[in-house]
């Protein structure tokens, strides 16, 4: 992966359009700004239950986006990141289908995950209790076949994502397809999503369990020898991110975004040099993403809060959450938790531009120290907009996570491009991919708990930010780099 800025963005919603109206986006006015793109869910149908994360066809794009012969012209000029999704697939899915009808006669009978498949002599209590959940209730949903067999099938997120059995030979030879095609075409990253839940095993947790970690290092192995890296995707305990970052290629850094929103809510760069001190240096960094602010990742261990603290203290957490909350005029809270679907208990519903009370500001402060951290930066497709709540698609859909998902015309990407926010937050990036320093080493120098120093140092190159959280003041220093033609 290029140490460049990234970007993240559902094909549709940025670009109007399919992949050809992205890459003529990426070509014009969003030309040199980015040295990979990640694309999210463009598998069909891009409009499931879950925005693309439940796909029926995971080896078919949706025809309304364009081709795989699209997609490899697009791979020609920059390098592209696809979703393998890997604890589930659609209940439309032929697969599925399949057992649907024919039951334990389908050769997929095995592939998908019923309650007795993990516990043959029943559960009990504390076993039920043990399984970590990102969203309230039991991980399962009882499903009439269509053979007329009722079943109690494991569904982690929404009823129409069965979970797959990814020991069971087809449910392995289902995720070696689907690499394999992104292989093909040009993929040269693949995100491991939803990998935390994929294994499940009796009187266990069933995140991120040690079986958990050994798959993962399995199926990195595969995708290596395809020649594709691997990002993994955990939103867990920060630890758990700093194990998992020693087996694979790169993790993502969740515990940033709400570090910033802290140290600059409380004026203290403290907490945010703790993590930068043992954060992971293969990261992906991000501020905002297609999910919410995480909050999980800089909280307590919940299986043991006292024993293993989080990054900041519990009251601060919570403090933290109820700023966004201020900041958004109460939008978010409309968006998180109980008051809408599809919600997470991990994460608060915001765009990041709103989670600073729309300060432009601290919304680039905030990006400066994402570039000038350890690791590669990512943008999502709404932050480079610096772009606000959608209430409108939220009221429509119901849905806590589309608050921070919105649709652009290409009429609003020509308007939001003149504003001065976004033409600052371009420049940044162009600095952040162009200086010879983010090539070098990263040190960060002994300051006061109220400042932060980072520095980049590459032979004569260097790049120093500095800011003060008081203040709130932040200046970026250089040595000058020669123009060529």
């Amino acid at each position: 992966m290029k140490n460049k800025v990234q970007l993240i963005a559902y094909v549709d919603r940025l670009s109007g359009g399919g992949i050809t109206e992205l890459h003529q986006l990426l070509k014009g006015p969003l030309d040199g700004l980015f040295g990979g793109v990640h694309l999210l869910p463009f598998y069909y149908p891009i409009n499931g239950s879950d925005a693309g994360f439940d796909p029926i066809d995971h080896t078919q794009i949706d025809p309304c986006l364009g081709s795989w012969a699209d997609l490899k012209a697009l791979g020609k000029d920059v390098d592209l990141i696809a979703d393998l999704i890997v604890n589930h697939v659609s209940s439309a899915s032929p697969q599925f289908m399949d057992f649907s009808e024919k039951g334990n006669a389908s050769i997929y009978s095995n592939m998908f995950l019923t309650m007795n498949s993990i516990f043959p002599n029943g559960a009990t209590e504390s076993d039920l209790l043990a399984i970590y959940r990102p969203r309230p209730g039991l991980p399962f949903s009882y499903i009439t076949l269509k053979n007329g067999e009722k079943r109690l099938l494991w569904t982690t997120f929404t009823p129409q994502q069965i979970d797959i059995n990814v020991n069971n030979p087809q449910g392995w030879a289902y995720l070696q397809s689907v690499l394999q095609i992104l292989h093909e075409n040009n993929i040269h990253t693949v995100r491991l999503d939803a990998v935390g839940y994929a294994v499940k095993k009796a009187g266990s947790s069933c995140f991120m369990i040690p079986e958990t970690f050994a798959f993962i290092e399995t199926l990195a192995q595969q995708a290596t020898a395809l020649g594709i890296e691997v990002l993994v995707e955990i939103h867990s305990y920060y630890r758990r991110q700093i194990e998992i970052a020693r087996q694979v290629d790169r993790v993502y850094d969740f515990a940033l975004p709400p570090l910033i929103l802290h140290a600059i809510f409380n004026h203290t760069a403290y907490y945010l040099k703790q993590w930068l001190d043992i954060s992971p240096r293969n990261a992906i960094t991000v501020l905002d993403t297609h999910d919410g602010i995480g909050v999980i990742d800089i909280g307590a261990d919940s299986a043991d809060p006292q024993a293993h603290p989080g990054l900041i203290p519990l009251k601060d957490l919570d403090a933290l959450v109820e700023r966004i909350h201020l900041n958004s005029k109460g939008e978010s809270r409309l968006a998180t938790g109980t008051a809408a679907s599809n919600l997470d208990l991990y994460q608060v519903n915001c765009t990041f531009y709103d989670a600073l009370g729309r300060n432009d500001h601290d919304y680039l402060l905030a990006r400066a120290i994402q570039f000038f951290v350890p690791g590669i930066p990512q943008v999502y497709y709404v932050g480079l907009f610096a772009g606000e709540n959608d209430m409108e698609l939220l009221t429509k859909s119901g849905v806590g996570r589309d608050i921070n998902r919105h649709h652009y015309t290409p009429e609003e990407i020509d308007q939001a491009i003149k504003r001065p926010v976004v033409q600052s937050l371009f420049d940044l990036i162009r600095f952040r991919n162009q200086h010879p320093a983010f090539n070098g080493s990263f040190s960060m120098p002994k300051s006061s708990d109220s400042t932060i120093i980072f520095r980049w140092d590459n032979g004569e190159h260097w790049a120093m930010l500095n800011v003060d959280f008081v203040s709130g003041s932040y200046s970026i220093t250089n040595s000058p780099v020669e123009k060529t033609e």
